[in-house]
């Protein structure tokens, strides 16, 4: 991610966390919907770590800490595999998720083969699926790379960080030592 992005979310984190932070149950919901619908947020875990966030498990309004938790390290697998028990998605939602789909696809491959791309994303033929790669992901600054047509493949230099996973510091920790 370039210093200006990084730097734009920055703030945007900051004025979330400062509104969500005076808030508490149902006020919480359209800062989340927010924070998940917004088109250059792409780290949620400072909100989902407010006190105030974290009330509303067990509560009526839980279901927004899942959602909180899906777009922190979920994927759009994941929301198709719990669609039933979360609130529907705006537009500007499942396009982020299948952004924040990318990132986690790009955490462990550098070559991501067109037909798990198409199959991970919900898209159906390879047009599509180049323009959402260039126009929403590349535009965006959240992944650089090279679409290889002959190969059906995106390669990928770079890819902006997710959220860490619960345990996933870790692992990174154990794995930077080892290295």
């Amino acid at each position: 991610m370039d210093m200006e992005l990084e730097q734009k979310q920055a703030e945007i984190i900051d004025e979330l966390v400062r509104r969500a932070s005076t808030c508490n149950g149902e006020a919480l919901l359209p800062i989340i919907i927010e924070a998940t619908s917004h088109p250059s947020l792409f780290a949620f875990s400072e909100i989902l770590a407010l006190p105030n966030v974290a009330q509303l498990e067990g509560s009526t309004h839980s279901v927004y800490v899942d959602v909180l938790r899906l777009f922190a390290h979920g994927t759009w697998a994941d929301y198709k595999c719990n669609a039933i028990r979360i609130p529907h998605l705006s537009p500007d939602q499942i396009l982020k998720l299948k952004q924040l789909t990318v990132l986690t696809l790009a955490e462990s491959n550098k070559v991501l083969p067109y037909d798990t791309l198409m199959a991970e994303l919900d898209v159906t033929n390879v047009r599509q699926l180049e323009d959402f790669l260039i126009n929403d992901c590349m535009y965006a600054g959240i992944v650089r790379g090279k679409l290889d047509q002959l190969k059906r493949c995106f390669e990928v230099p770079f890819a902006a960080g997710r959220d860490l996973r619960p345990g996933q510091l870790g692992n990174m920790l154990h794995t930077l030592s080892n290295w």
